[in-house]
């Protein structure tokens, strides 16, 4: 049993690394592609992978139809929803970027239960035959990205029907590292989630190991999910106040908070402490999520963000990956939870503190660049002033 168990918790384990881990090849896709065809194709490709984890019966399998398939179906499908919006929306891209993330927030909550209430009413094999419904859905709601031309070259090209395959420094745009203020960002949000998503991953074994089955822990699991997707809607309108690179602030104060709540699990001796740190921590990881992209299209504009998201959540999947496992071996070692909470707290703080430069970095490098932008304007303007005067001499003699 405990080699089923673990086998089973690798499976999805792949799974959730699988959707990051394809995140920079999804942007390439997204790039060459557009978010539309992306998103379908990514969708189809998730239900056949439901689909068929459905009639395995055995474990094995599972690694490739659910851990690999459906996952990678599923990051196609999700990346092209983070940068479709900001070709639609600028004034309020905070708000709508609020707004659609804090769907996964109601079924964050929703879920669980009915997951709970499918298995015992209908076995496990037919409870993910109906989630197929649900990538299903994913599927006819992708036909809605319609894609916008950006340019009139890139109109004709569509008109004639013509796709010219880009060089390979534009298939894979690295340039976006060449903005200090992105690269202080991409690594600088890994760094935090070194112990960002061990409460979240230990938390429901953490209430077991202390006070036994005599509270009920879901109660957690739901107001992680409430008041994260009512920070997402807060947080996303208040970032539309607040201008530029500035927005990282609210990231800043997101894993201050978070780190804080981290730490003061392992002091709450009481079960109702414990839902009010759930509380906040569900407030802010909204906070967090809902501002990625909006602060993305700051840093590097709309023309690199898709690859400028995929290259960091390819890079969260490593301390998503890494940090939950150290936790448990800690708890291995150790007997409790308590150690690695308070270690979970800390890269949280010093991803923090990083962030704090971006905004100052930002403004530094537009300041550089704005004197490049006016000399070339005023190149620009003596050229065609001198052009308009040797065409005017040009054309006296002919009158």
């Amino acid at each position: 049993k405990l080699l089923l168990f673990s086998c089973a918790a690798w499976v999805s384990s792949l799974s959730m690394g699988m959707i990051f881990f394809c995140s920079p090849i999804v942007s390439v896709f997204t790039d060459l592609f557009g978010c539309r065809k992306v998103a379908v194709i990514g969708a189809a490709v998730g239900f056949v992978g439901l689909l068929s984890s459905s009639f395995v019966s055995t474990i094995e399998p599972l690694y490739f139809t659910y851990g690999v398939l459906f996952a990678c179906g599923c990051s196609f499908a999700y990346q092209p929803s983070l940068v479709v919006l900001g070709y639609y929306f600028k004034k309020r891209l905070g708000l709508v970027n609020g707004i659609v993330t804090a769907g996964s927030s109601l079924f964050t909550v929703s879920l669980p239960f009915l997951l709970r209430v499918l298995i015992d009413s209908v076995g496990l094999y037919n409870t993910l035959r109906v989630l197929c419904v649900l990538m299903l859905v994913l599927f006819l709601a992708g036909f809605t990205y319609k894609p916008l031309a950006p340019n009139a070259k890139d109109k004709d090209d569509g008109k004639k029907g013509k796709f010219r395959f880009p060089p390979g420094k534009k298939i894979f745009n690295f340039s976006v590292f060449k903005v200090t203020s992105y690269r202080i960002w991409a690594f600088g949000i890994p760094a935090a989630l070194f112990g960002y998503f061990v409460p979240y991953v230990h938390l429901m074994k953490h209430v077991k190991d202390r006070f036994g089955d005599s509270v009920p822990e879901e109660v957690l699991l739901l107001c992680l999910g409430i008041t994260s997707g009512i920070g997402r809607l807060v947080f996303g309108r208040v970032a539309d106040y607040i201008p530029g690179a500035k927005k990282v602030y609210l990231q800043v104060a997101s894993f201050f908070f978070i780190g804080l709540m981290s730490m003061m699990i392992p002091l709450c001796h009481v079960f109702g402490a414990l839902i009010a740190v759930c509380l906040f921590m569900g407030l802010f990881d909204g906070c967090f999520i809902c501002i990625m992209a909006p602060i993305a299209f700051e840093l590097v504009g709309a023309q690199d963000v898709s690859q400028a998201i995929g290259f960091l959540l390819g890079l969260m999947s490593v301390p998503m990956t890494v940090g939950p496992p150290i936790a448990g071996l800690l708890r291995d070692h150790l007997g409790t939870y308590d150690v690695a909470f308070y270690l979970a707290g800390v890269p949280p703080l010093i991803g923090g503190a990083i962030l704090c430069f971006i905004p100052w970095v930002h403004e530094r490098q537009k300041l550089k660049e704005r004197p490049k932008t006016v000399d070339g304007e005023t190149t620009e303007k003596m050229l065609e002033s001198e052009s308009t005067f040797v065409s005017d001499t040009a054309e006296k003699p002919v009158k």
